[in-house]
Order: structure tokens, then C-alpha cells, then sequence
């Protein structure tokens, strides 16, 4: 059984698990499966208490797609969030990533 195959089997236990559904969106960007690793990304984004470690890599997905203006909409979003959060540390890190990109 595959990381993968692990991993949806446990969410079929746990479907709202963060944790899993980060770690399955991490797996299908490794195969390739970028559409539906977004997917998910997007949904931890849109909980009800947000993931912010998605807003970042899903950042990072969508550069390595060049897909710079979503990148820049997942990072502008993330930076609030994180900060909302307190996660302070992470708001600089996304910061820093869209100041890379130019913030236009």
C-alpha cells in the first residue's frame, strides 16, 4: 500500500483531519495531480479555522505552475490569516515569498 493509499484510507475514518488532508494534497502534488492537490489546499484554506501551512504551499504549487496571481492571492490571504492566528513567524516567511514574486 502506497503513502497515498494510507493516507485516503485514514480519511475515510477522518475526513475533516487537517493534518491528513495536508498530508494527501503534499502526495498528489508529488504525482503530478495538481488540480486535485489544489483542491484541497483550497479547502483547509476555506475551514472553519484555517490551515495556514496550505496557504503557503499552496503558494509554492501554484508558482511551480506558473500561476503567479493565484500564488499572490494564496499568500496576501495567508498573511492575514496567519497574523489573525498569531502565527507570526509564518506571515513573515509569506511575506517575504510574495515580496520575491513583486506585489502587484
Amino acid at each position: 500500500m502506497s503513502r497515498r493509499e494510507k493516507i485516503e484510507a485514514m480519511l475515510a475514518d477522518e475526513p475533516d483531519d487537517q493534518f491528513l488532508r495536508y498530508s494527501l494534497a503534499s502526495e498528489l502534488k508529488k504525482e503530478d495531480e495538481h488540480e486535485r492537490s489544489l483542491e484541497l489546499l483550497r479547502g483547509l484554506m476555506s475551514d472553519e479555522t484555517p490551515l495556514v501551512a496550505a496557504f503557503l504551499m499552496a503558494a509554492r504549487h501554484l508558482v511551480e505552475l506558473d500561476r503567479i496571481d493565484e500564488a499572490r492571492t494564496a499568500l496576501r490571504n495567508g498573511i492575514e490569516e496567519a497574523r489573525r492566528q498569531g502565527e507570526n513567524h509564518v506571515a513573515d516567511e509569506m511575506s517575504e515569498f510574495l515580496d520575491a514574486l513583486g506585489r502587484r
